[in-house]
């Protein structure tokens, strides 16, 4: 890999060399490097383009790095990635997807993944988008998540974009059988004319089952933002959907919550707050000598962190 696509790993994988444990590093389209292991294995998909990733029943503390890294403008990639997480496994994923165009023709990556964890088992997964390159072509990005969680199976979500992408739709589906959780933590920041639609579509349908989906994002200048939640409560259940958003400049932001019980013991909440930065925040920084786009600056960042 050259320094530019090294650079982009660092951002969206937190890779600054190679990776220990089992990891799948696509590159333009292919295969750029594959590490299995004992416990964990990964295998290239016969009809179509991803990959399978298979982890053991009771896998303990190893993790799985799955970045994308896109370097050539007009390229428009597409895959599908499979995780079958055993009983009893506690992982953590890294994937995410850099973009670097310096041409005019768009850049895309659109990413399919789909998580069948089994029973008790634990997922940690982390996802960051990012877009760079001072080319006029577009960096589009449209992940999406399906997630199918067993009897007493977790999955803790986290999913970041702060830089870079013009267009993006992020769709997560996710179904949940008993005493199964969800946590979902997503941030995200648009600027210029970018625009960011978030669908999550959540299915309770086992007793004890528990969503927290959390979304906290900045929309600058003229960009836009969509954020819809939808929870079902289908069963015994909790489900938490919170939306808070920064907005500034000339931008637009647009919250839909959505929740239905379908059970009289099903207990759901939506929580949305959009607003601009207050006044004083900014007054009380810039008495400490930040300039105003010092202190907005500094805001955005905590909001964010």
């Amino acid at each position: 890999m050259d320094s530019i696509e090294k650079s982009i790993l660092e951002k969206v994988a937190d890779i600054h060399k190679v990776p220990e444990g089992a990891y799948n590093i696509r590159t333009n389209g292919k295969l750029g490097g594959r590490n299995t292991t004992a416990n964990i294995d990964i295998v290239t998909k016969e009809d179509k383009p991803g990959i399978d990733i298979i982890v053991k029943a009771g896998t303990r503390n190893e993790s799985i790095h799955i970045p994308v890294v896109l370097s050539q403008s007009g390229l428009k990639d597409m895959v599908y990635n499979d995780f079958f997480i055993g009983d009893d496994a506690d992982v953590t994923i890294v994937a995410g997807c850099g973009i670097h165009n310096c041409g005019v023709d768009t850049s895309e990556h659109d990413g399919i993944h789909s998580f069948f964890i089994g029973k008790n088992a634990k997922v940690k997964y982390i996802e960051k988008h990012y877009g760079e390159g001072d080319g006029t072509g577009k960096r589009i990005l449209n992940p999406t998540t399906i997630i199918n969680i067993d009897e007493g199976g977790y999955m803790e979500m986290e999913t970041v974009q702060i830089k870079g992408v013009d267009s993006t739709v992020r769709d997560t589906k996710a179904v949940l059988k008993e005493n199964a959780g969800l946590v979902v933590h997503e941030k995200l920041m648009t600027h210029g004319t970018q625009y960011a639609e978030t669908n999550f579509t959540v299915d309770l349908d086992g007793d004890n089952s528990s969503a927290n989906v959390i979304s906290r994002s900045v929309a600058k200048e003229h960009s836009s933002q969509l954020f819809v939640s939808t929870i079902n409560g289908n069963s015994k259940c909790a489900g938490h959907t919170e939306c808070d958003a920064i907005i500034m400049d000339e931008a637009k932001v647009t919250a839909v919550p959505k929740l239905t019980a379908n059970n009289i013991d099903a207990s759901l909440i939506h929580e949305a707050a959009i607003g601009k930065i207050a006044g004083e925040q900014l007054i009380k920084l810039m008495t400490l000598g930040l300039t105003e786009s010092e202190a907005e600056e500094q805001i955005v960042n905590g909001f964010l962190k």
